[in-house]
């Protein structure tokens, strides 16, 4: 046994311990945090705004502080960019996370000294809990990878500023360097292909043991090890035994991901974001991941339906049910305060905590009323998909509305990695598991509101020429899953299958 792996044995057991024992506290830790935020915060330029010297109770706080996303969080946001202190959080952040927005353009998202530890130690704790529960420590001591943004920051009112996947770079701890790639100079290479191309060539002759990105780049990373090598991606590493992956759903990329292995690897899966690393997969032997209590984030949870409400219900952790699709309300050390991340989640459990991402707060479809959300469109095709042994690389949804004739539709932008036989027959298939899944739409169709859905099949590599299209290839970045309107898929159909 190499010395790495050794002596993270006993840390691992450790931590694990650690973890195991915060689960049975996770209200009471949830409690002291929240009063510890309010003292802190009553400091703040934002404190003072929202009389935090007068919030004694959750509900006072209910009261003084709204629900906000980046938009109502800029003008402060403005201040802290401006080189001011005391603003959301004492002093002034360490970092800026910069991220890509919507309406704003770019985001920034302030990283904390308080709040730094939060995304380092999270997935740490990730691995640690995989090595105390598996065993399997041997990974410790062969290279990994982590697929990420450039670690170049620049600076804005004197604070670095750059992409969360970069900051973390800066803080990956000195024993673990000499395992990582790709190479600080390699990283840094902002095209994604000239980028990609460069970590093959770094790595193909190593000894990976650890692999980690957002799905989609991990497989265009293992197409390019294939078509360089001939091999599979088991055979060129043979010692490569975790995948760490996060950012989307994991099932539709997971097929084609281990077809590409070609044997199987245990995956690890996380939930981080700019705004704080919520929840990670503490075991392989059940659902979803534990979210992160103690850790320097409070949670609200509201209902998925309530959230255009005025007045939406606002729940504690103490008060989640299973099975109910959530928006995701943080109030965090990095000072953000009643913040709606965007993301959706489900809890599949309760003792302990652990929880499923459903989908975005802003990917859905409800042009008709039927309100679709990620989770049900991707339940949908990857149960057609398993029932003809069809791969599916990538896809997005969205409303066709017709004006003069014909009835309108959703229609499905999908790229495959074998066609199926029929493919009217696969589209009727997605369809009834999605009348199934939501009643509203079910509704509409039956009731000869709706057509049925529609399958334009997308050209091999569609999807990544369109991201490059759009400049947002590589990195954190995604395809939605779903829109409400035609801007995705009017630039799609230019890469649909002749």
């Amino acid at each position: 046994m190499k010395i790495k792996s050794w002596l993270a044995k006993p840390f691992a057991l450790y931590i694990h311990k650690q973890i195991r024992k915060s689960m049975g506290t996770a209200l009471a830790d949830q409690q002291d945090l929240f009063t510890h935020l309010i003292k802190i915060g009553s400091k703040t330029e934002f404190g003072k705004e929202h009389h935090f010297n007068e919030i004694k109770t959750y509900e006072d706080y209910v009261q003084q502080v709204p629900i906000r996303d980046y938009e109502g969080f800029k003008p402060f946001i403005e201040k802290i960019k401006e080189g001011k202190h005391n603003i959301l959080w004492k002093g002034t952040p360490i970092y800026l996370a910069k991220t890509s927005g919507t309406t704003s353009g770019a985001k920034y998202i302030p990283i904390t000294k308080d709040s730094i530890g939060n995304h380092i130690d999270t997935a740490r704790n990730a691995l640690l809990c995989y090595m105390a529960e598996t065993g399997n420590s041997a990974f410790a001591n062969g290279k990994m990878i982590f697929l990420s943004g450039s670690p170049v920051l620049e600076r804005i009112g004197g604070i670095p500023t750059g992409r969360l996947s970069g900051i973390v770079n800066h803080h990956i701890p000195h024993y673990l360097r000499t395992n990582q790639l790709p190479t600080y100079e390699t990283n840094c290479i902002e095209d994604w292909e000239q980028k990609l191309d460069k970590i093959v060539e770094e790595t193909i002759h190593k000894n990976m043991t650890l692999i980690s990105g957002i799905p989609p780049w991990m497989q265009m990373y293992f197409d390019r090890l294939k078509e360089k090598s001939g091999k599979s991606v088991g055979e060129l590493f043979p010692q490569f035994s975790v995948m760490v992956q996060g950012g989307v759903n994991f099932e539709p990329y997971k097929a084609k991901l281990m077809q590409s292995i070609g044997r199987k690897v245990d995956v690890i899966e996380l939930f981080p974001a700019s705004e704080g690393f919520f929840a990670f997969q503490d075991t392989q032997l059940a659902e979803g991941m534990l979210l992160n209590t103690n850790s320097g984030i409070f949670y609200e949870f509201i209902p998925v339906d309530e959230l255009q409400n005025e007045k939406p219900t606002r729940l504690m952790l103490k008060d989640v049910k299973v099975d109910v699709n959530y928006a995701l309300i943080i109030s965090s050390n990095a000072g953000l305060w009643a913040y709606n991340i965007g993301d959706t989640i489900k809890f599949v459990n309760i003792n302990p905590y652990r929880i499923i991402v459903t989908g975005r707060t802003k990917h859905f479809i409800s042009a008709f009323g039927e309100h679709v959300i990620s989770e049900e469109v991707e339940s949908a095709i990857l149960k057609a998909a398993a029932k003809e042994n069809i791969a599916i690389r990538e896809f997005t949804v969205a409303p066709m509305i017709k004006q003069d004739t014909g009835k309108s539709y959703h229609e499905w932008f999908v790229e495959f990695e074998n066609m199926p036989t029929d493919l009217i027959c696969f589209a009727q298939d997605i369809d009834d598991n999605l009348r199934h899944k939501n009643s509203y739409y079910n509704d509409l169709v039956s009731g000869n509101i709706l057509e049925r859905l529609k399958i334009t099949p997308i050209r091999h590599n569609g999807f990544v020429d369109y991201m490059k299209s759009i400049g947002k290839l590589g990195g954190q970045n995604k395809v939605p899953r779903l829109s409400n309107n035609r801007q995705i898929a009017d630039e799609l159909t230019q890469f649909a299958a002749s």
